[in-house]
């Protein structure tokens, strides 16, 4: 069984009526341990200068001082602090997974739309495409591959690693939808569209392609921006998966046989508990 890091520290902002609520944490991580899942908190902290690896230099103090906009990502008393948790539970993820045993890590906000110099998305720190970067960076894996499964293009993921040498980025998103991006692939970074109502059995297919494709690429680390919004029920989002499709999306990603890990993006629904714990089922 591979490992899970969360932090229930990461519960406590929200704003009332937005979808990125604490009980996407809070309730997922107590169905994950009555599920018999060891729960951990980070193996170590992450700091301003884990941000910059990717991010802009302005970024970090622009958040500390609270001067961005984005109606989507408000300014929540004390976000800082609880980002560089989310971001501590991605690195520790990473860092599992290049040593051999696949991970998870449950967090929030989550991170994939954050770009470069900018919040978006609920997202504020991308912590998928950080946490690769460190591995880099530390030389725990020259080649990576990052699939994003949330329901919403990986923009910011894709603004950073376009071009990267030693990534390759893929996205199954649905369009239309925010943010309005991913139409096209370019470069490292293939794209997949799908409409809204798309079921499981176009998905998977679509999403078996995309593996074989990593798999080419060789990676030494597989990265998977795990949102669970492409479920039937979720509020903000037209795909139709269901619960069991987590367990056969999970379980495809294991047949890579690849060093992995996964970080919680999005996925809004009351059933999110049991999606994360069916995906793990198959992912682990």
């Amino acid at each position: 069984m591979g490992r899970v890091f969360s932090d229930l520290a990461t519960a406590t902002y929200g704003a009332p009526g937005h979808p990125e609520a604490p009980f996407r944490v809070i309730r997922s991580h107590a169905r994950l341990i009555s599920a018999g899942h060891k729960v951990e908190k980070p193996l170590e902290e992450a700091t301003g200068s884990d941000v910059a690896l990717l991010h802009g230099v302005k970024h970090f103090h622009k958040l500390q001082k609270g001067s961005y906009s984005d109606p989507d990502t408000p300014l929540h008393p004390g976000i800082v602090p609880v980002a560089l948790i989310s971001l501590a539970g991605a690195l520790s993820a990473a860092k599992t997974a290049a040593a051999g045993e696949p991970a998870l890590s449950l967090m929030r906000p989550p991170g994939h739309h954050a770009g470069k110099d900018r919040v978006s998305g609920f997202c504020y720190f991308n912590n998928a495409a950080l946490a690769c970067e460190k591995l880099k960076v530390e030389k725990q894996a020259a080649r990576i591959a990052i699939l994003d499964i949330d329901v919403h293009h990986g923009d910011g993921t894709q603004e950073l690693t376009l071009g990267r040498e030693g990534y390759f980025f893929a996205s199954l998103h649905q369009v239309p939808l925010y943010p309005g991006t991913g139409l096209d692939s370019v470069g490292n970074c293939r794209n997949y569209p799908l409409a809204p109502g798309t079921d499981e059995g176009p998905y998977l297919k679509k999403l078996e392609e995309v593996l074989r494709l990593m798999l080419d690429f060789k990676p030494d680390v597989l990265a998977v921006s795990a949102g669970f919004d492409t479920y039937k029920e979720d509020p903000i989002a037209q795909l139709k998966l269901t619960k069991q499709s987590y367990t056969r999306i999970g379980s495809l990603i294991a047949q890579t046989k690849l060093r992995r890990f996964a970080v919680l993006e999005g996925g809004y629904a009351e059933d999110l508990p049991i999606l994360v714990e069916n995906f793990l089922e198959g992912f682990f």
